[in-house]
Formats: structure tokens, C-alpha cells, sequence
């Protein structure tokens, strides 16, 4: 056996030319490719599964054998909303009026004064490398923020900036889970939860909540999905698919759960938090008997209109904030400079800009539930946060427009997107294959002219 597969390779590839010379069997140089590769169970496997080819298809094999990708990917999907978004974009490209409510962006432009430090940030050559938790000005800002907002006291070191709200989470996952582990993820989840704890090599375990319940879970459903292997709890509120907001109460019925179960650590997905119509923004980490089990995700994203920003942070005990910085150390570092200027005046800035931006999205949420609400078929919740309606749509199942049929909500996020021309999401990568997701961060104007279309496909369908 050579000491490395670059070796086995150029060996087997060796031994299949002078077979072909030679006219040997194609089973004999089968044989010879799985002992070279013996340590890659995916292609011994392949060879297995591949009938006597002849040394042609034999060589073709060998050559392919460089690309064929780790198993680690295999695990995981495809984001179904960045899939969505990018099918509507290149209808757009052909000339298609397409209503694109598929993806999960603010549609405001980011404020002047924070497109103002970073411009700031740029003149005064903030360019080279940052520390990799993030510059003390910025996790200073945060600290006071937490504070100010939050009533919640964290010192710096317990602060970790990241390229987005995405990649905290993950950095979180990665840092706290793996081999069998179990991570809690309560449906509707946002897509990308299972995927992350896959990555992990962990195992997601799902706790399924409906439409009457408000798409949020109980005590007893979270005490029933607990086991000795569960590491981590994932919260998300306000929620993304489903906007739903989980009140002070409700958390503190979770909080009592937890504490019996100390292994357990609250990943808190609070990156929607300004963008609420209940008023205060209740976290779980406000709940001083569980603080240090919890981590704070949040960032500048949503509130500030700033996705291609890309800051992102969490406040957590200082042992994960250590081994996140560990992990994001070797495979990012710090977060973009400018943006990271940037993000402090956001922070430390005047907040009005964030309110009006509530204000506007209050009122679309307001529009959008009355408009789903005439449409018969579907059946509509009141979502207390976020820009994501999440209507129930299984009366639909089992109908047909010509020769499309309805079997699922990916079927009715696509033929609203071919028929009415207005793109959504299936329930599905949610975890709620019964409902789909619009996102209302749009136009008055696109949300009247989007449920009208919406309307009028789903009228079709017998």
C-alpha cells in the first residue's frame, strides 16, 4: 500500500495503461483500483457497484476519481430560498415581471450616517486585517448596546463579531457540537439550522409546532425531545419562516425546562429583534439563573438594512466565545474592517432609522395578512415580528391547472412562480411542508399587485 492516495493513484493509472497494452480483464484492474484507493470508501464503493466496463471505461473512472467530492457535502442541501431567488432572477433576465417575495432582505437602503462611517472608515485607510473576535471599538459598542437595550451586562471578552449572523450560529454549532450530539431545532426552523449541525457531524432533532399553536413550541413538546445526548437548543424569535415571537412568559416556561438539563446551551437567533410589533424584545438570556448557558446571536442585517454588510456577533460565555474565535481564527479571521466601522455607527448611532423602518414594516404585515386573508384555500396567522407571512396551504394539495398538479407546497412555490409570476418558498425546507413563505420586505404597491396574482393562480387550480 503507498503511503499517500496521490501515490495509489498515479500507480493505478500506471497499472491501467499497461493493461490496456497487455489486454488484460477489466475485473483484474478493478481489483488493482480498489487497493489503491482501499481508504476512500465512496469510490471502492462505486467500483463495487460498476459492471466489467472494458480498461476504456476502467480509465475513465480512474481519471474522474480527483472529483469527486468529500462526504461531508453530501450531507448537506441547497439553501431553498438563495434557490428561489436565483430561479426568479434569471426569469427576470428573460423579460419576466416577476414579484420576487422570496427572499429575506430589507428593502431600505442603509442609513446615511452608517454609510457615512464606512465611507470614513475607507479614507482613513481602516483597510488591513482586524483582530479576529472584531475591533475593541466595535465590541465595545455592542457591550453597550446589550446594556442599553437589553439590560443585559457582558464584558468584551465575551463578545465575538463575525461575517454575519449566519456564520455565528455556525461558528457556535461547530465550536459546541459533534459526533453524537443531538441539537434541538424547533419547526418551522430557518433553512440553514439542520444543514449547520450536519456539518457538525451532529444530529438535528425536530420539535414540530402548527399553525394553531402559532408556530411556537411548549414546555412539555421541549422536556419530551431532551435526551442525555442533546448539546445545544435552537431558538429563533422573532422567528424566520414564521414571525412568530415568543413572549417573556413563554420564554420563561422554556427557562424552567432548561435548568433541569444543565448541558443543554441556548443558541438565541435574535438577528429580527428590532423588527417586532409586540413592543419590548424579550430575550432568554434576561433570565439570570440561565445567562451563561445562553449565546446571543444578532448583528446589523435586518434592523439596519445592512445584509451585505456583513457583521454579525454573539455574546455568550466567555469558554464559547474562546473556542468560536479558535475555530473562526482558522478559517476567516475578523470580519470585513470597513464594515466593522461601519456597524459601530449603526449601533451607537441615532436609532430612529430603525423604527421607521418598524413602522413601515408593521404596516406592510398589517396589509399583507389582510390580503392572504381573502384568499380562499389558504389559512393565515398574525405574525408579531419579522417580514415573513407563512400561510397554511395543504387545501391545495391533490389540484390541477392543465397537467400540473399540486402534491406539495414546492409545487405551489413553483407554479406561482410560472403561473402568477411571484416567487415564495415551500414549507418544506422549513420544516413545515404544509405551508409556504412570502416575505413582505417590499412595496406597498408589490404586496397589493403579488396577492392579487397569488389570488387569481390559486383560483385556477381544481
Amino acid at each position: 500500500m503507498n503511503r499517500n492516495g496521490t501515490d495509489a493513484v498515479s500507480e493505478s493509472m500506471v497499472g491501467t495503461r499497461h493493461a490496456v497494452s497487455e489486454k488484460r480483464s477489466s475485473y483484474d484492474i478493478l481489483q488493482k483500483s480498489k487497493a489503491g484507493f482501499k481508504r476512500n470508501t465512496q469510490i471502492t464503493e462505486t467500483i463495487n457497484l460498476l459492471p466489467l466496463r472494458g480498461t476504456e471505461g476502467v480509465l475513465k473512472i480512474l481519471q474522474n476519481m480527483n472529483n469527486i467530492l468529500s462526504e461531508r457535502l453530501g450531507r448537506l442541501s441547497t439553501s431553498a430560498t438563495l434557490a428561489m431567488s436565483q430561479k426568479s432572477s434569471e426569469l427576470k433576465a428573460q423579460g419576466i415581471d416577476i414579484i420576487n417575495m422570496s427572499v429575506g432582505e430589507p428593502d431600505f437602503n442603509t442609513p446615511d450616517h452608517i454609510k457615512a462611517a464606512g465611507i470614513k472608515a475607507i479614507e482613513e485607510n481602516w483597510s488591513r486585517y482586524s483582530p479576529v473576535p472584531g475591533y475593541p471599538d466595535l465590541k465595545a459598542a455592542i457591550v453597550e448596546k446589550l446594556q442599553r437595550e437589553n439590560g443585559l451586562e457582558y464584558k468584551p471578552s465575551q463578545i465575538l463579531c463575525s461575517n454575519g449572523a449566519k456564520q455565528s450560529v455556525c461558528n457556535v454549532i461547530m465550536a459546541l457540537a459533534g459526533a453524537g450530539d443531538e441539537v434541538i431545532i424547533p419547526a418551522p426552523y430557518w433553512v440553514s439550522y439542520p444543514d449547520m449541525v450536519l456539518l457538525a457531524d451532529a444530529t438535528p432533532v425536530f420539535i414540530p409546532s402548527s399553525i394553531e399553536q402559532d408556530f411556537k413550541i411548549t414546555p412539555e413538546q421541549l422536556e419530551a425531545a431532551i435526551t442525555e445526548k442533546t448539546r445545544a437548543l435552537i431558538l429563533c424569535s422573532p422567528s424566520n419562516p414564521t414571525g412568530s415571537v415568543y413572549s417573556r412568559e413563554e420564554l420563561e416556561g422554556l427557562k424552567e425546562v432548561l435548568l433541569r438539563h444543565e448541558r443543554v446551551i441556548v443558541i438565541a437567533d435574535e438577528i429580527y429583534e428590532h423588527i417586532n410589533y409586540v413592543g419590548e424584545h424579550a430575550s432568554i438570556a434576561q433570565f439570570p439563573e440561565i445567562k451563561d448557558r445562553v449565546v446571543i446571536v444578532n448583528g446589523v442585517s435586518k434592523a439596519y438594512a445592512m445584509t451585505g454588510w456583513r457583521i454579525g456577533f454573539i455574546a455568550a460565555p466567555e469558554w464559547i466565545v474562546k473556542g468560536c474565535n479558535k475555530l473562526q481564527g482558522q478559517y476567516t479571521s475578523g470580519p470585513c474592517s470597513i464594515s466593522q466601522k461601519a456597524a459601530v455607527a449603526a449601533f451607537a448611532g441615532d436609532q430612529q432609522c430603525v423604527e421607521d423602518m418598524r413602522v413601515a414594516f408593521e404596516r406592510r404585515r398589517d396589509l399583507i395578512v389582510k390580503l392572504a386573508k381573502e384568499i380562499p384555500g389558504l389559512e393565515v396567522n398574525n405574525p408579531q415580528g419579522a417580514f415573513y407571512l407563512f400561510p397554511k396551504c395543504s387545501s391545495f394539495y391533490g389540484k390541477k391547472y392543465g397537467e400540473q398538479t399540486i402534491n406539495n407546497s414546492d409545487d405551489l412555490a413553483m407554479y406561482l412562480l410560472e403561473v402568477g409570476h411571484v416567487a415564495t418558498v415551500g414549507g418544506a425546507s422549513f420544516g413545515s411542508p404544509e405551508c409556504f413563505r412570502m416575505s413582505y420586505a417590499t412595496s406597498d404597491e408589490n404586496i397589493i399587485e403579488a396577492l392579487k396574482r397569488i389570488k387569481d393562480a390559486l383560483a385556477l387550480l381544481k
